[in-house]
Protein backbone atom coordinates (compact mmCIF):
# COMPACT_ATOMS: atom_id res chain seq x y z
CA UNK A 1 0.00 0.00 0.00
CA UNK A 2 0.91 3.13 -0.79
CA UNK A 3 0.10 6.87 -0.62
CA UNK A 4 0.60 8.78 -3.57
CA UNK A 5 0.35 12.85 -4.20
CA UNK A 6 -2.52 13.22 -7.06
CA UNK A 7 -3.78 16.83 -8.25
CA UNK A 8 -3.05 18.40 -5.29
CA UNK A 9 -4.01 15.33 -2.76
CA UNK A 10 -2.57 12.13 -1.77
CA UNK A 11 -4.40 9.32 -2.23
CA UNK A 12 -4.29 5.66 -0.51
CA UNK A 13 -3.61 3.18 -3.42
CA UNK A 14 -2.80 -0.22 -2.87
CA UNK A 15 -1.33 -2.48 -5.39
CA UNK A 16 -1.42 -6.73 -5.98
CA UNK A 17 -0.55 -9.35 -8.65
CA UNK A 18 1.67 -8.68 -11.51
CA UNK A 19 0.16 -8.96 -15.11
CA UNK A 20 -1.92 -6.54 -17.48
CA UNK A 21 -3.60 -4.10 -14.91
CA UNK A 22 -7.02 -4.19 -14.01
CA UNK A 23 -7.83 -0.64 -11.56
CA UNK A 24 -10.84 -1.10 -9.64
CA UNK A 25 -12.82 1.99 -9.04
CA UNK A 26 -15.17 2.39 -5.87
CA UNK A 27 -19.15 3.62 -5.49
CA UNK A 28 -19.76 6.33 -3.01
CA UNK A 29 -20.19 3.94 -0.07
CA UNK A 30 -17.73 1.54 -0.20
CA UNK A 31 -13.67 2.31 -0.55
CA UNK A 32 -10.60 0.03 -2.05
CA UNK A 33 -11.77 -2.55 0.80
CA UNK A 34 -14.72 -3.07 -1.25
CA UNK A 35 -12.69 -4.66 -4.00
CA UNK A 36 -10.99 -7.58 -1.56
CA UNK A 37 -13.25 -10.32 -3.12
CA UNK A 38 -12.13 -9.16 -7.08
CA UNK A 39 -8.33 -8.42 -5.98
CA UNK A 40 -8.30 -12.08 -4.28
CA UNK A 41 -9.38 -13.68 -7.49
CA UNK A 42 -7.53 -11.78 -10.19
CA UNK A 43 -4.00 -10.88 -8.39
CA UNK A 44 -3.54 -14.67 -9.94
CA UNK A 45 -2.86 -13.56 -12.78
CA UNK A 46 -3.47 -9.83 -13.08
CA UNK A 47 -1.81 -6.59 -11.39
CA UNK A 48 -4.63 -5.88 -9.58
CA UNK A 49 -4.98 -1.53 -8.33
CA UNK A 50 -7.99 -0.41 -5.89
CA UNK A 51 -7.18 3.13 -4.60
CA UNK A 52 -9.87 5.62 -1.93
CA UNK A 53 -10.97 8.51 -3.64
CA UNK A 54 -10.35 12.05 -2.44
CA UNK A 55 -12.44 12.74 0.69
CA UNK A 56 -12.40 9.05 1.85
CA UNK A 57 -9.41 8.08 4.41
CA UNK A 58 -6.85 7.37 4.38
CA UNK A 59 -6.69 9.41 0.86
CA UNK A 60 -6.92 12.74 1.92
CA UNK A 61 -10.52 14.48 3.08
CA UNK A 62 -9.92 18.06 1.57
CA UNK A 63 -12.12 20.55 3.47
CA UNK A 64 -12.66 23.21 0.47
CA UNK A 65 -16.10 21.81 -0.85
CA UNK A 66 -14.18 23.43 -4.49
CA UNK A 67 -11.99 20.04 -4.11
CA UNK A 68 -14.87 17.54 -5.41
CA UNK A 69 -16.20 16.93 -8.48
CA UNK A 70 -16.70 14.68 -11.41
CA UNK A 71 -13.60 16.53 -13.64
CA UNK A 72 -11.61 15.88 -10.16
CA UNK A 73 -12.75 12.36 -9.92
CA UNK A 74 -11.76 11.29 -13.59
CA UNK A 75 -8.46 13.50 -13.91
CA UNK A 76 -7.52 11.31 -9.91
CA UNK A 77 -8.52 7.89 -11.76
CA UNK A 78 -5.69 9.25 -14.55
CA UNK A 79 -3.59 9.97 -11.89
CA UNK A 80 -3.80 6.66 -10.11
CA UNK A 81 -2.81 5.16 -13.95
CA UNK A 82 -0.17 7.82 -14.38
CA UNK A 83 1.50 7.79 -10.76
CA UNK A 84 2.36 3.76 -11.79
CA UNK A 85 3.48 4.49 -15.31
CA UNK A 86 0.14 1.93 -16.12
CA UNK A 87 -0.20 3.11 -19.93
CA UNK A 88 -3.19 1.11 -20.74
CA UNK A 89 -5.46 -0.98 -18.17
CA UNK A 90 -8.74 -2.69 -17.67
CA UNK A 91 -10.92 -0.39 -15.66
CA UNK A 92 -13.64 -2.14 -12.91
CA UNK A 93 -15.86 0.85 -11.56
CA UNK A 94 -18.93 0.42 -9.48
CA UNK A 95 -21.79 2.85 -9.70
CA UNK A 96 -19.85 6.22 -8.49
CA UNK A 97 -16.90 4.82 -9.92
CA UNK A 98 -18.00 3.24 -13.00
CA UNK A 99 -19.48 6.44 -14.19
CA UNK A 100 -15.96 7.93 -13.63
CA UNK A 101 -14.65 4.92 -15.39
CA UNK A 102 -16.84 5.65 -17.92
CA UNK A 103 -15.79 9.60 -18.16
CA UNK A 104 -11.83 7.95 -18.21
CA UNK A 105 -13.24 6.00 -21.49
CA UNK A 106 -14.98 8.80 -23.21
CA UNK A 107 -12.02 11.47 -22.25
CA UNK A 108 -8.87 9.18 -22.48
CA UNK A 109 -9.60 6.28 -24.77
CA UNK A 110 -6.07 4.91 -25.46
CA UNK A 111 -5.88 4.80 -21.64
CA UNK A 112 -8.90 2.18 -21.50
CA UNK A 113 -8.40 -1.27 -22.44
CA UNK A 114 -12.10 -2.53 -21.70
CA UNK A 115 -14.24 -0.89 -19.37
CA UNK A 116 -16.67 -2.73 -16.45
CA UNK A 117 -19.79 -0.58 -15.98
CA UNK A 118 -21.50 -2.17 -13.26
CA UNK A 119 -24.56 -0.53 -11.46
CA UNK A 120 -23.58 2.74 -12.91
CA UNK A 121 -25.85 5.24 -13.96
CA UNK A 122 -27.78 6.41 -10.21
CA UNK A 123 -29.69 9.83 -10.95
CA UNK A 124 -29.46 9.50 -14.27
CA UNK A 125 -32.73 8.56 -15.63
CA UNK A 126 -34.95 11.51 -16.41
CA UNK A 127 -38.20 10.71 -14.53
CA UNK A 128 -36.65 10.37 -11.20
CA UNK A 129 -33.31 12.45 -11.97
CA UNK A 130 -35.43 15.56 -9.88
CA UNK A 131 -36.02 13.33 -7.12
CA UNK A 132 -32.43 12.07 -7.14
CA UNK A 133 -31.21 15.16 -7.02
CA UNK A 134 -32.73 16.68 -3.89
CA UNK A 135 -32.61 13.36 -1.86
CA UNK A 136 -28.65 13.61 -2.82
CA UNK A 137 -28.63 17.24 -1.32
CA UNK A 138 -30.53 16.34 1.55
CA UNK A 139 -28.31 13.52 3.02
CA UNK A 140 -25.55 15.43 2.33
CA UNK A 141 -27.05 18.33 4.51
CA UNK A 142 -27.92 15.59 7.06
CA UNK A 143 -24.35 14.19 7.09
CA UNK A 144 -22.70 17.49 8.08
CA UNK A 145 -25.31 18.43 10.34
CA UNK A 146 -24.65 15.24 12.25
CA UNK A 147 -20.66 15.13 11.44
CA UNK A 148 -21.46 11.32 10.66
CA UNK A 149 -22.38 9.20 7.81
CA UNK A 150 -25.65 7.84 7.80
CA UNK A 151 -24.68 4.04 8.11
CA UNK A 152 -27.98 2.68 9.20
CA UNK A 153 -29.84 4.36 6.66
CA UNK A 154 -27.49 4.02 3.53
CA UNK A 155 -26.44 0.13 4.45
CA UNK A 156 -30.12 -0.39 4.30
CA UNK A 157 -31.32 1.06 1.52
CA UNK A 158 -33.44 0.26 -0.96
CA UNK A 159 -30.45 -1.28 -3.45
CA UNK A 160 -28.22 -2.41 -0.83
CA UNK A 161 -30.79 -4.77 1.59
CA UNK A 162 -29.96 -7.45 -1.25
CA UNK A 163 -26.37 -8.06 0.12
CA UNK A 164 -28.54 -8.06 3.69
CA UNK A 165 -30.64 -10.51 3.05
CA UNK A 166 -28.09 -12.68 0.96
CA UNK A 167 -25.08 -12.71 3.13
CA UNK A 168 -25.20 -11.00 6.82
CA UNK A 169 -21.41 -11.11 7.84
CA UNK A 170 -20.84 -9.48 4.53
CA UNK A 171 -23.21 -7.06 5.05
CA UNK A 172 -22.02 -5.87 8.55
CA UNK A 173 -18.26 -5.90 7.11
CA UNK A 174 -19.60 -3.07 4.31
CA UNK A 175 -21.66 -1.24 7.10
CA UNK A 176 -18.30 -1.16 9.42
CA UNK A 177 -16.23 0.39 6.95
CA UNK A 178 -18.55 2.67 5.60
CA UNK A 179 -19.06 4.09 9.32
CA UNK A 180 -15.12 4.62 8.98
CA UNK A 181 -16.31 7.12 6.52
CA UNK A 182 -15.62 10.75 6.63
CA UNK A 183 -18.50 12.66 7.14
CA UNK A 184 -17.19 16.09 5.25
CA UNK A 185 -15.58 13.59 2.41
CA UNK A 186 -18.75 11.95 2.08
CA UNK A 187 -21.35 15.05 2.01
CA UNK A 188 -19.11 16.75 -0.59
CA UNK A 189 -18.88 13.84 -2.53
CA UNK A 190 -22.81 13.60 -2.69
CA UNK A 191 -22.83 17.21 -3.35
CA UNK A 192 -20.07 17.97 -6.32
CA UNK A 193 -19.60 14.46 -7.70
CA UNK A 194 -23.32 13.02 -7.67
CA UNK A 195 -25.09 15.79 -7.54
CA UNK A 196 -23.39 18.12 -10.27
CA UNK A 197 -21.97 15.45 -12.72
CA UNK A 198 -24.36 15.56 -16.14
CA UNK A 199 -26.76 13.05 -16.56
CA UNK A 200 -25.85 10.07 -19.06
CA UNK A 201 -29.06 11.38 -21.12
CA UNK A 202 -27.09 14.50 -22.10
CA UNK A 203 -24.24 12.83 -23.46
CA UNK A 204 -25.89 10.70 -25.84
CA UNK A 205 -23.44 11.70 -28.92
CA UNK A 206 -20.21 10.76 -26.65
CA UNK A 207 -21.19 7.45 -26.19
CA UNK A 208 -22.25 6.65 -29.15
CA UNK A 209 -19.11 7.55 -30.02
CA UNK A 210 -17.39 5.57 -27.50
CA UNK A 211 -15.46 2.13 -29.24
CA UNK A 212 -14.12 0.71 -26.52
CA UNK A 213 -15.35 -3.03 -25.01
CA UNK A 214 -17.81 -1.81 -22.48
CA UNK A 215 -19.54 -4.33 -20.05
CA UNK A 216 -22.59 -3.18 -18.60
CA UNK A 217 -23.68 -5.37 -15.45
CA UNK A 218 -26.41 -4.07 -13.31
CA UNK A 219 -29.11 -5.71 -10.91
CA UNK A 220 -32.27 -6.52 -11.41
CA UNK A 221 -34.03 -4.77 -8.61
CA UNK A 222 -31.68 -1.51 -8.78
CA UNK A 223 -34.39 0.57 -9.63
CA UNK A 224 -31.97 3.82 -9.88
CA UNK A 225 -29.68 2.20 -12.83
CA UNK A 226 -31.54 -0.70 -14.39
CA UNK A 227 -33.41 1.59 -17.44
CA UNK A 228 -30.42 3.70 -17.95
CA UNK A 229 -28.36 0.75 -18.41
CA UNK A 230 -30.98 -1.06 -21.27
CA UNK A 231 -29.99 3.15 -22.39
CA UNK A 232 -26.61 2.89 -22.83
CA UNK A 233 -26.83 -1.10 -24.12
CA UNK A 234 -29.44 0.80 -26.81
CA UNK A 235 -26.55 3.59 -27.27
CA UNK A 236 -23.23 1.87 -26.81
CA UNK A 237 -22.93 0.12 -29.78
CA UNK A 238 -19.14 -1.56 -28.51
CA UNK A 239 -20.85 -2.42 -25.24
CA UNK A 240 -22.95 -5.80 -24.05
CA UNK A 241 -25.55 -6.02 -20.89
CA UNK A 242 -25.83 -8.01 -18.36
CA UNK A 243 -28.05 -8.65 -15.90
CA UNK A 244 -27.87 -10.15 -12.40
CA UNK A 245 -31.19 -11.80 -11.25
CA UNK A 246 -32.81 -11.31 -7.58
CA UNK A 247 -29.87 -8.85 -7.01
CA UNK A 248 -29.04 -5.33 -6.09
CA UNK A 249 -26.62 -2.22 -6.32
CA UNK A 250 -23.45 -4.42 -4.55
CA UNK A 251 -22.88 -6.61 -7.26
CA UNK A 252 -19.30 -7.45 -6.76
CA UNK A 253 -20.27 -8.27 -2.69
CA UNK A 254 -23.33 -9.64 -3.37
CA UNK A 255 -22.48 -12.07 -5.65
CA UNK A 256 -18.27 -11.80 -6.27
CA UNK A 257 -18.19 -15.93 -7.84
CA UNK A 258 -20.91 -14.65 -10.59
CA UNK A 259 -19.83 -11.15 -10.91
CA UNK A 260 -15.65 -12.32 -11.31
CA UNK A 261 -16.37 -15.37 -13.67
CA UNK A 262 -18.22 -12.62 -15.95
CA UNK A 263 -15.53 -10.22 -15.53
CA UNK A 264 -13.20 -13.29 -16.56
CA UNK A 265 -14.85 -13.80 -19.57
CA UNK A 266 -15.10 -10.46 -20.47
CA UNK A 267 -11.62 -9.65 -20.16
CA UNK A 268 -10.44 -13.29 -21.67
CA UNK A 269 -12.61 -11.89 -25.07
CA UNK A 270 -11.30 -8.75 -25.24
CA UNK A 271 -7.87 -10.26 -25.02
CA UNK A 272 -9.02 -12.58 -27.93
CA UNK A 273 -9.86 -9.63 -30.04
CA UNK A 274 -13.35 -11.24 -30.19
CA UNK A 275 -15.70 -8.26 -28.84
CA UNK A 276 -17.13 -6.76 -31.82
CA UNK A 277 -19.18 -4.18 -32.38
CA UNK A 278 -23.06 -4.81 -32.35
CA UNK A 279 -24.42 -5.68 -35.98
CA UNK A 280 -26.28 -2.56 -37.06
CA UNK A 281 -29.04 -4.85 -38.68
CA UNK A 282 -30.20 -5.87 -34.74
CA UNK A 283 -30.47 -2.04 -33.93
CA UNK A 284 -34.20 -2.23 -34.68
CA UNK A 285 -37.53 -2.53 -32.58
CA UNK A 286 -38.98 -4.80 -35.61
CA UNK A 287 -38.90 -8.23 -35.41
CA UNK A 288 -38.83 -8.88 -39.15
CA UNK A 289 -35.87 -6.40 -39.70
CA UNK A 290 -38.15 -3.46 -40.89
CA UNK A 291 -36.66 0.25 -40.49
CA UNK A 292 -38.95 2.25 -38.38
Amino acid sequence: MARIPINGVTLHVAETGSGEPIIFVHEFGGDARSWQPQVEHFSHHYRCVAYNARGYPPSDVPEDETLYGQHLSTADLKGVLDALDIEQAFVVGLSMGAYTGLMLTMQHPERVRALVFASGGSGAYPATRKQFLADTNAVAEKILQANSVDTAGIASGPSRVQLQNKNQAVWEQFAAHLSEHSAVGSAHTLRHVQAERPSLYDLTDDLRAVTTPTLLVVGDEDESCLDVNLYLKRTMPHSGLSIFPKSGHLLNLEEPERFNALIDEFFQTVQAGQWSRRDPRSETVSAFGQKT
